[in-house]
C-alpha cells in the first residue's frame, strides 16, 4: 500500500465491521459466474480485505479465500469474525507484496481498498500470484458522491470536517485507470440502489471512514453535532436515505 495508507483505519474496525455497507452475493454471485466461470473451487485472493465484507461473498459461493490485510485492527477483527471457518485464511500482508505464492489463486479480488494501493506495483503482484488465465475482479459498492441532494450534503459534511477527504477523493482516480490493466475478457457493470440509515447506523458509519474525526479528536465534538443536524433535516420517519452504487470490473490483467 501506498506509504501512510496502512493506519487509517487503526481504531475503526469495530464501527466498519458494523455499520458499513455489506455486499449482496445475490448481486454479485451470477455475474462473476457468467462472466468468469467462477467456481467453487476456485481459491480467492481478497487484498486489502479489511473486516472480511467482500470475502463473505465467495465463502458464500464455497471458495478457498485468503483474506490478505495490513491492518491489525481490521485483520485481527476479520479473523474474530471468521472464527472457525476453515475456508478462510486471514493473512498479514499488502496488495504490493501479498505473501502469496507464484500462481497459486484463480482470482484476486480488492473492494473499497483499491485506492489505497500503489496500483503499479499491486498489478505486478497480482499477476505473480495468479494462475495463467485468472482473473482480477475489483467491486466496490457504497454511497453514491452525488444523486440524491442527502449523498451531496454528506459529502460537503465529510469535506468541512475532515483532513484527509481531498486526499481520498484524489486517489479514487485508480478506479478510472482499471481499463489501462484490464487487458482482455473486460466487463464492466454499474448497479444503482439505495440505503435507509436510522441515526445510530449514519453516526456509526460516518465513524467508519478513514478520514473522519475519531472520538477524542478537537473535531469530533462539532463533527458529531453537525452530523445530527443533518440527520434532523433529512431523515423521515427517522431514516435518512442514501442512493448506493455497484461499481464492478473486472478481466484478466495478461494478453
Amino acid at each position: 500500500m501506498i506509504e501512510g495508507n496502512v493506519q487509517r483505519f487503526a481504531g475503526k474496525a469495530i464501527a466498519y465491521a458494523q455499520y458499513r455497507e455489506r455486499y449482496a452475493p445475490e448481486i454479485l454471485l451470477p455475474r462473476l459466474q457468467a462472466w468468469c466461470g467462477l467456481a467453487p473451487d476456485w481459491t480467492v485472493a481478497d487484498v486489502g480485505a479489511g473486516t472480511g465484507m467482500l470475502s463473505d461473498v465467495f465463502l458464500a459461493n464455497g471458495n478457498h479465500v485468503f483474506a490478505v490485510e495490513p491492518n491489525d485492527d481490521m485483520r485481527q477483527m476479520c479473523a474474530d469474525l471468521h472464527k472457525g471457518l476453515p475456508n478462510l485464511e486471514v493473512i498479514a500482508g499488502t496488495a504490493e507484496a501479498t505473501g502469496l505464492e507464484t500462481a497459486s489463486v484463480a482470482m484476486v479480488t480488492a473492494g473499497r481498498a483499491l485506492h489505497w494501493f500503489d496500483l503499479d506495483r499491486a498489478m505486478v503482484e497480482f499477476r505473480r500470484i495468479l494462475k495463467p488465465e485468472g482473473w482480477f475482479a475489483s467491486i466496490v459498492f457504497g454511497r453514491r458522491e452525488s444523486g440524491r441532494e442527502e449523498n451531496e450534503r454528506f459529502e460537503l459534511l465529510l469535506r468541512e470536517h475532515t483532513m484527509g477527504h481531498a486526499s481520498t477523493r484524489t486517489s479514487y482516480e485508480a478506479y478510472r485507470r482499471l481499463g489501462d490493466f484490464l487487458v482482455r475478457d473486460f466487463h464492466h457493470e454499474e448497479i444503482t440502489g439505495s440505503l435507509e440509515l436510522n441515526w445510530d447506523a449514519l453516526y456509526g458509519m460516518a465513524m467508519s471512514i478513514s478520514h473522519s474525526p475519531r472520538v477524542g479528536e478537537e473535531s469530533h465534538t462539532q463533527f458529531e453535532r453537525n452530523l445530527r443536524a443533518y440527520f434532523d433535516r433529512y431523515a423521515s420517519d427517522g431514516l435518512v436515505t442514501w442512493e448506493t452504487r455497484y461499481w464492478i470490473n473486472v478481466g484478466r490483467l495478461s494478453r
